[in-house]
């Protein structure tokens, strides 16, 4: 051979080792890179970072990391998530696997700053968050969760590593300017941190007033996320600016868009005859709408006539909403994205314009209206012999509020009195079917408000359900649940197609365990071996109450133990009403998913055209949930302003309560007169050091062995009141009679 050749040879094959040896080191440098990514997937980082990993600090290393980068990226092992920022890609993650356990769900934040996230996998269980693990995360954001290894006997946790959907971005707050620095201070205690603005983002805000700020960014390595002011409301603590901020924190519009306003100024109020001629006419027949002496919106009414058989006819009829509000139009997208109408103390934020809710719709009298009806035929036992579903018109003969039907029924003279006792004596017999088939008679009491001009409280007042409620709801229940059979249960012809449930699971057993435990430390006891025993023992415990101190108490709780009634195209039945089958037909007018159930009978049974998607009614069911839910919230938190503002100038005053809860903080006591709730503090408690008795729900003196436990009857006075923050401080008065310790207390000290 060449000699020339042969050293030729021997120096590439030197090269090529050498070659070989760089290759393996970049390989497992890359192995090195790619497992740092694997460890947390979905948290972004730039070549420092990993450099800072690797313990790399000379230039030349750097490089070769950010080129490295660079080249995973082009390889589909990273995604650049933002500029020079990576994270593992889907194919990274299948070749090289993250050693953590990742799940997706819903935080829940808590004023603590600690969080639990609420799994979208029903069967998994709430995954706590420590407050140095939330990261990024805000109350209501759907987030993905790294795994900690499981500890014996203790809730699943783990540390948020992403947000994946951001629920909220615009939040209220006081704006604050210290020492040259502009935050907003949230409302929300759910909200763990404030939020950085930019002087140039004030938009003419002023130090003090309340605003909305909308979140721009959250940098790495701040530890507050930064915003710009987008709305001011207004001096704190005045009226509207407390309620319009109960709205704006929960992102519900206060006004219409115009296009919306314009849609609905442009509808008929008369109706045309061809369309009477297609509907079957009630305009003659007795009927009436019995509703709250407020009411504005009446989407309910009810008509009676004998039949020539001798037996009543019954006709439950509805705002027709569907007729005038069509799929796809603009007050229909605005309607499904409010989903309910809400009711504050003051004002109602409607979820129609209002010349819809208010007057086209209104079953107002001697108005001609179009309806859905639902026609029953009864004899005087209220046994049905059939039913008709069907697109009515009527024309009510009497507007009747609540009061005004109760004096009648308690004997008091009015008009068609004969009428209204029928109405009851049928809506009674209903009612003692329902119970006997085991539903559970829950009660409610509402706190309402007298205002002045100025929309201050001035008194309260409780409004509880009587038999005039009770016989409108009962022709609703029956109605609702006739629709729901009609198009859901098995024996129906529509059975498989999709159709709008309101659905009711059983107890949380945990719930339910605490709730037998609060009632045995009050005295009663529930047998809960069957669900007949169960619904037997609720109903008996609701009457064992009755009158007694502990009775709103003992109702609160028992709600509480019950699952929250939702929206789903999926029929589990309605646990609490005893119905395998029952929807909400009966308010399209404030309530969305009632106008889906008009649009699919008219669908089925009307026009006979197939099923619609389930998955974009399903999606539509769980919004309007969601909806629901936050309506009740802003509704409570428009009721804590009002006992607050209430309480304001009765500081020093001396009330009647019942110990209502108890916490770490200190007692709960809520005033017998008004309902209004306040905070007992341990060091406000008379004459000892307690200690926290929690799972008996009491405390204990330790000196006295005096017991203040659930339901006790106490005098407090009022100390101080936090309109802003909606918090009421009570003082315990001494020289009151407690029971005395049994046993050894089982929690911490109270102080």
């Amino acid at each position: 051979m060449d000699k020339k050749l042969h050293f030729l040879d021997l120096k590439n094959e030197k090269i090529m080792s050498k070659k070989k040896k760089i290759d393996n080191k970049l390989s497992t440098f890359t192995s090195a890179i790619l497992s740092h990514f694997a460890e947390e997937p979905f948290r972004p980082k730039n070549y420092k970072q990993v450099c800072k990993y690797l313990g790399i600090k000379d230039q030349a290393g750097k490089d070769v990391v950010y080129h490295l980068l660079i080249e995973l990226k082009d390889q589909g092992l990273l995604v650049e998530d933002r500029p020079y920022r990576y994270i593992m890609s889907a194919a990274g993650l299948a070749q090289y696997g993250p050693k953590t356990q990742y799940v997706v769900g819903t935080v829940e934040m808590k004023s603590t700053g600690k969080a639990y996230v609420i799994l979208d996998d029903e069967e998994g269980e709430d995954v706590f968050i420590a407050s140095n693990n939330t990261g990024k995360a805000l109350n209501g954001d759907r987030v993905r969760v790294a795994m900690f290894p499981k500890r014996n006997n203790k809730k699943p946790e783990g540390e948020i590593v992403e947000v994946l959907e951001r629920r909220f971005t615009d939040f209220v707050g006081i704006l604050k300017i210290t020492h040259g620095y502009v935050f907003v201070v949230p409302d929300l205690n759910t909200m763990p941190v404030d939020i950085f603005v930019p002087k140039g983002e004030l938009n003419g805000a002023k130090n003090g007033q309340k605003v909305i700020v909308h979140l721009v960014d959250w940098p790495d390595g701040s530890g507050n996320p930064f915003g710009e002011i987008i709305r001011i409301l207004g001096t704190p603590g005045e009226n509207d600016v407390e309620m319009e901020s109960i709205l704006a924190a929960h992102d519900y519009p206060i006004d219409f868009p115009e296009a919306v306003e314009k849609e609905a100024e442009a509808i008929p109020i008369k109706i045309k005859e061809e369309e009477i001629r297609k509907r079957r006419d009630f305009r003659h027949v007795f009927t009436i709408t019995i509703d709250p002496a407020d009411a504005k919106d009446f989407d309910d009414a009810i008509s009676l006539q004998k039949l020539p058989n001798g037996h009543w006819e019954i006709g439950v009829h509805i705002a027709d909403v569907s007729h005038y509000v069509k799929p796809g139009s603009e007050i229909d997208k605005e309607a499904l994205e409010r989903g309910t109408s809400v009711y504050l103390v003051d004002r109602t934020i409607p979820m129609l314009p209002e010349k819809l809710c208010n007057n086209v719709c209104s079953l107002r009298p001697d108005e001609e209206k179009l309806t859905f009806s639902v026609v029953f035929e009864m004899d005087d036992e209220a046994r049905i012999y059939k039913h008709w579903i069907g697109k009515t018109i009527i024309k009510s003969s009497r507007r009747y509020t609540y009061e005004e039907v109760q004096a009648m029924i308690e004997g008091g003279e009015g008009d068609f009195k004969d009428e209204i006792l029928t109405f009851n004596s049928l809506a009674t017999k209903l009612r003692e079917k329902r119970m006997a088939l085991g539903s559970i008679n829950f009660h409610s009491e509402e706190v309402k408000f007298i205002l002045d001009e100025n929309k201050k409280p001035i008194d309260t007042y409780i409004r509880e359900q009587n038999e005039s409620h009770e016989l409108i709801e009962d022709f609703m229940l029956l109605a609702n649940r006739t629709v729901a059979e009609t198009f859901g249960g098995k024996d129906s012809k529509w059975h498989n197609c999709t159709f709008v449930f309101r659905v009711h699971d059983e107890p949380n057993p945990e719930k339910l365990n605490k709730f037998l435990l609060l009632i045995s430390r009050l005295g009663y006891s529930m047998d809960i071996s069957t669900r007949s025993k169960l619904v037997h023992s609720y109903n008996k415990l609701f009457k064992d109450v009755e009158g007694k101190g502990e009775k709103n108490l003992i109702e609160q709780v028992a709600v509480r133990t019950m699952a929250k009634a939702v929206y789903s195209t999926d029929n589990i039945g309605h646990y609490g009403l005893a119905f395998d089958y029952y929807t909400h037909f009966t308010s399209p007018i404030r309530r969305y998913p009632d106008l889906m159930v008009h649009r699919l009978i008219e669908r089925y049974l009307i026009e006979g055209l197939p099923s619609v998607d389930k998955k974009t009614y399903e999606e539509m069911c769980l919004h309007a949930s969601d909806m629901e839910k936050q309506a009740e919230e802003m509704e409570r938190q428009s009721v804590k302003f009002k006992q607050a503002e209430y309480l304001q100038d009765k500081i020093g005053q001396v009330f009647d309560g019942l110990v209502s809860g108890v916490s770490k903080w200190g007692l709960y006591v809520e005033l017998k007169d008004n309902k209004c709730e306040g905070l007992v503090r341990y060091e406000d408690l008379p004459g000892d050091y307690y200690y926290l008795d929690e799972d008996n729900f009491r405390v204990i003196g330790e000196d006295t062995g005096k017991v203040i436990q659930l339901g006790d009857e106490v005098k407090v006075r009022v100390k101080d009141v936090d309109i802003m923050k909606r918090q009421m401080d009570f003082v315990m008065l001494g020289d009151q009679s407690f029971g005395k310790k049994k046993g050894k207390p089982s929690s911490k000290r109270g102080r």
